[in-house]
């Protein structure tokens, strides 16, 4: 690092959402610390129900828990201070800090940003004593002329800090040209200098017909492009897609996720897709649902609104028709599968009690602490069998009567339910199946009553961290890093 410099920045905004903003700043995280630097993530305000729980306890974008795992560092609140949770077309659950700070609407929210300014500005100046690097993402696109006004995680921001801006245009989309033409002329004249290049990601086809397009727009735009990402496929989870998921059954294990409303935490099934015998395609009418070997029901941010619309399109009878398919709930769908659940204190919406699946003999009622921490066990009776994850929830469950456990918590604690056919299983843990032993142990017992080979099943943090390295060769070899650190100030 360069005498003089305390932290150096970038920021790295789009043309909207779903350009790639996430992947290149991990991309870019992972290359600087490649490159021997201490770097962190940071994204002020994130909008999305994908989310983790630190050591702490506090609630943070999965996004930025990625970008962690980039930069080789443990994730931290302070990496994404604004979370906001949608759980209706107006209304989120606001997290700052990885606390709930309530519900509001979306008029609500855009008058209480100016309030974070000072809060962000501190943040960052705090990691300026931690870190030689900070890469910044922004959120769906500067030029959303009718948010500018309190905008604080876009070029708010970056004036705010005097960061300067690589803006990202997706050029699988189409008309990428115009996009990252009308971002710019869109802006301020003092915001336009503070894009001091730009990056063209997703790009399918010969370079050498696409060059006289970027010099054109270089000089409509008066910014120089730093490189051309090609489009590739990589097994890392995006911050709120579920598209990547197939429709069709390809292979010899089926499992059908329902794809709520209000879906939550999609990154659950990020690992079953790593088991060579495995299909995992997501659900959103009775038609679709088949009979799966396997039905998950997912979490949810707004769990008795999303069960009543599985009554209302005819899938809540569609499930209970099914007679040889393993059904497990996650968190929200954990509750689903109970006899009722109660919500007197309009945590989640007007409705106060809805009846579930009544395939385990429990109520949950909702309450107005969410619990959110970090757990480690094993599958009951069964020491071997290791799980990992976090809960997120606001709800709690009681049974009616004595049932079997699923697992135990290293602090003695039992959690989850299993039926005593095995054709029923809940849980509240986020991640269980990212534990290849419990993954392994799961899906053997559907591989033998298939009739099928068992398998060992792979560890998907392993290939996690293989593709954040394959990503930053991509981007390495495609971008000009070297233009990039000097953007920073770097050597």
């Amino acid at each position: 690092m360069e005498e003089g410099i305390k932290l150096a920045k970038i920021m790295i905004q789009g043309t909207g959402s779903s350009v790639g903003k996430s992947v290149i700043t991990a991309a870019l995280l992972r290359i600087f610390h490649q490159d021997g630097y201490k770097v962190v993530p940071y994204k002020s305000q994130n909008m999305s129900n994908n989310s983790f729980v630190t050591v702490e306890g506090d609630e943070m974008g999965r996004a930025q828990v990625l970008q962690a795992y980039a930069a080789k560092v443990r994730p931290h609140c302070i990496m994404n201070p604004l979370l906001i949770k949608p759980s209706g077309d107006t209304n989120a659950q606001l997290i700052v800090n990885g606390k709930v700070a309530g519900n509001f609407s979306a008029s609500e929210y855009d008058k209480m940003k100016p309030k974070f300014r000072k809060m962000i500005k501190e943040q960052i100046e705090e990691l300026e004593s931690q870190y030689d690097i900070i890469v910044i993402e922004g959120a769906g696109s500067p030029a959303e002329i009718n948010l500018r006004k309190n905008d604080i995680v876009n070029m708010g921001l970056a004036t705010m800090m005097d960061c300067p801006v690589i803006l990202v245009g997706d050029i699988d989309k189409g008309g990428v040209f115009a996009s990252l033409y009308g971002t710019v002329k869109l802006l301020a004249a003092e915001e336009q200098d503070l894009i001091k290049g730009t990056i063209i990601n997703k790009f399918r086809g010969d370079l050498n017909l696409l060059l006289p397009g970027i010099k054109q727009i270089e000089e409509l735009i008066s910014k120089e492009n730093l490189g051309v990402i090609p489009y590739y496929y990589f097994e890392l989870e995006e911050e709120d897609g579920v598209a990547i998921y197939k429709r069709e059954i390809t292979n010899a294990i089926d499992i059908a996720v329902i794809r709520l409303p209000h879906l939550s935490n999609h990154s659950d099934f990020e690992a079953l897709k790593y088991e060579e015998d495995v299909s995992v395609r997501f659900v959103t009418n009775a038609n679709e649902l088949g009979s799966p070997d396997i039905l998950i029901l997912p979490g949810s941010k707004n769990t008795i609104f999303d069960l009543e619309w599985i009554k209302e399109i005819g899938l809540f009878d569609k499930i209970n028709e099914l007679s040889n398919t393993t059904i497990f709930g996650l968190c929200g769908g954990y509750q689903m599968l109970g006899k009722e659940i109660f919500d007197e204190l309009h945590i989640e919406g007007k409705t106060t009690y809805t009846k579930g699946f009544n395939k385990i003999p429990m109520k949950t009622e909702m309450e107005a602490k969410k619990v959110t921490v970090q757990v480690r066990g094993n599958l009951i009776n069964n020491t071997n069998t290791k799980i990992h994850g976090y809960e997120i929830h606001m709800g709690k469950s009681t049974f009616y009567e004595e049932v079997d456990s699923l697992f135990v918590m290293d602090n003695g604690k039992l959690e989850g339910y299993i039926s005593e056919d095995e054709k029923t299983y809940g849980t509240y843990i986020h991640g269980v199946f990212d534990s290849p032993s419990y993954r392994q142990f799961f899906l053997n017992s559907i591989r033998r009553k298939k009739g099928i080979s068992e398998k060992e099943s792979v560890d998907y943090e392993t290939i996690r961290e293989e593709n954040l390295d394959k990503l930053a060769d991509i981007v390495r070899e495609n971008v000009d890093i070297d233009k990039i650190y000097k953007i920073m100030g770097v050597r």
